[in-house]
């Protein structure tokens, strides 16, 4: 027995080297066929074709409002709104021709309902007399959730420092063009706005972003939110929820019409 269990061993060993490398050549065949068969040419179009889930469909209204946008504003009232200092009535000016202004010293107006990602559409015109410059010249702003501020502001000819310019995601990045038009124009914004995300203990595990269309043209391409969009100082990082949208008081006549938002 001593001379043979050594013997034994001896071929068990081999054997299983063998079994080893017949198991990992099987493997390599495999791989391959698998390589093989991922790139063999389809020539049937069906084996693409992705039938569910079927995209809803969206209808529009007279006004082109997509049929599952929230109305905002359409010039009737704004009942959709409520003062932000108070929650009061909101008090700004609505005209017959179904647009409205920015009651100067009233206070920034902002949604009763709360949102979270969204699509936002409004159209704005700078006041009709021109008057001042840089900051001072047709400023108001939108907030998301009361933190974010995209600029508005009459950028036609009106220099200003560049990240507080219109379209800017203010005091934090700078739009890719000026696109504003004359102030005797109406300017329209098409905002995609992605809400950051916060764990359960407050803290920031995704940043937010904006992607920002000004007449037509990207001027802010899928943008990182820093944090809140601050007058003086860095961006805060303080973890929320859903919030309203507000549009300011900067003590311009700035003007808005067709106002309308879609939940993401």
């Amino acid at each position: 027995m001593k001379i043979i269990t050594p013997l034994f061993l001896m071929l068990a060993i081999i054997y299983s080297c063998k079994e080893k490398t017949e198991i990992n050549t099987v493997k390599e065949e495999k791989k391959d066929e698998l390589l093989i068969s991922s790139e063999k040419e389809i020539t049937d179009p069906t084996a693409t074709e992705v039938w569910e889930p079927e995209p809803k469909v969206v209808s529009f209204d007279k006004n082109n409002v997509p049929s599952d946008a929230t109305i905002l504003f359409d010039g009737s009232n704004l009942e959709a709104w409520i003062s932000a200092k108070d929650s009061t009535a909101a008090t700004w000016t609505i005209h017959p021709d179904k647009t409205m202004t920015v009651k100067p010293k009233s206070g920034d107006i902002q949604t009763k309902q709360n949102f979270g990602s969204v699509q936002l559409h409004l159209e704005w015109s700078a006041p009709d007399v021109i008057e001042g410059e840089g900051q001072g010249r047709g400023n108001s702003g939108v907030f998301f959730q009361n933190k974010y501020e995209v600029q508005i502001l009459d950028s036609y000819q009106n220099r200003t420092y560049a990240n507080g310019q219109a379209t800017s995601i203010y005091k934090q990045h700078i739009p890719l063009a000026n696109a504003t038009k004359a102030p005797d124009q109406w300017q329209t914004y098409d905002i995609i706005f992605r809400a950051p995300e916060f764990d359960t203990v407050g803290k920031k595990i995704k940043s937010g972003s904006f992607t920002v269309i000004h007449n037509g043209v990207l001027v802010q391409d899928h943008v990182e939110i820093l944090g809140s969009t601050e007058y003086i100082g860095p961006p805060k990082n303080e973890a929320h929820s859903k919030g309203p949208i507000k549009l300011q008081d900067h003590g311009n006549l700035v003007q808005y019409r067709n106002i309308w938002v879609r939940e993401l």
